[in-house]
């Protein structure tokens, strides 16, 4: 083939996994990113610079070498299988692990990372106004739900959004404890405080024989309700079906402004 200025230069075809960026050449751009040399890099986990080099050139490595190296640029590591949200294996996960969507389309399960929930990772619970009314007016101090993570540890916080018609951030409260339990012995210890008739009791929770109890307190209702409009243009912000993980946005407006966020 000849170009403009007459030259013959040679076409090839690639294949589709030479097109494929390897694992070895998103470890340089991510150590090249983080402003460090191979040496640097080398040195800071405990390798030679050619060990480094030999990472970055590779197309396959193991989760400790990998976990090595990103170690070494002051991340983490974490692998998780996103299975989609109409996936006959999601329900199945879901079910036996505790996990949940994170949004309409997919379910992340953790396959490995360093720690599990962090209590950094705030949440947000879409509740049925009757019952975020009685949370924050401190009649309701237990939500119940059919699917929670267990492994959410005491002192999480959460934000309360409120469904339509109020459509708003309204509060937030921590959580005091997570319990899986059979349902009539959660219909036993906490009816009183979880604010729910019998029959919607058993027609939310038909088909299954346990559910989830999220135990709240210190609840704070914000000064003022954040509204979805403003929700979605000032923190990129979805309402749940049931709950998400807070976007670093949010996250840091509530912990900057407290329970009153800027204008």
């Amino acid at each position: 083939m000849k170009n403009l200025s007459g030259k013959v230069i040679e076409t090839k075809a690639f294949s589709p996994n030479e097109l494929k960026p390897s694992l070895g050449k998103k470890l340089r751009e991510l150590r090249e990113v983080a402003g460090m040399t191979q040496s640097e890099l080398a040195s800071q986990i405990g390798v030679s610079r050619s060990a480094v080099s030999r990472m970055e050139r590779s197309e396959d490595l193991s989760v400790v070498l990998l976990k090595k190296f990103v170690s070494g640029l002051g991340a983490t590591l974490r692998v998780d299988a996103s299975f989609d949200s109409t996936s006959p294996v999601t329900l199945r996960v879901r079910e036996a692990f505790g996990s949940e969507c994170t949004n309409d389309d997919q379910l992340l399960f953790p396959l490995f990372e360093e720690e599990s929930f962090k209590a950094s990772r705030d949440v947000v619970l879409s509740i049925k106004p009757r019952y975020s009314t009685r949370i924050l007016d401190g009649t309701k101090t237990v939500e119940l739900r059919r699917r929670f993570p267990v492994q959410v540890p005491k002192g999480t916080l959460v934000y309360i959004y409120s469904t339509s018609p109020i459509r708003a951030l309204t509060g937030t409260a921590r959580i005091l404890g997570v319990e899986k339990i059979d349902l009539e012995e959660m219909w036993e210890r906490f009816s009183p405080v979880a604010c729910i008739d019998r029959g919607d009791f058993d027609s939310y929770f038909s088909g299954l024989e346990q559910g989830i109890a999220i135990l709240l307190g210190n609840v704070r209702p914000l000064s003022r309700a954040i509204g979805l409009s403003e929700l979605r243009d000032r923190f990129e912000f979805a309402p749940p079906q049931s709950f998400i993980y807070a976007n670093p946005l949010l996250r840091e407006a509530i912990k900057n402004e407290s329970s009153s966020l800027p204008h």
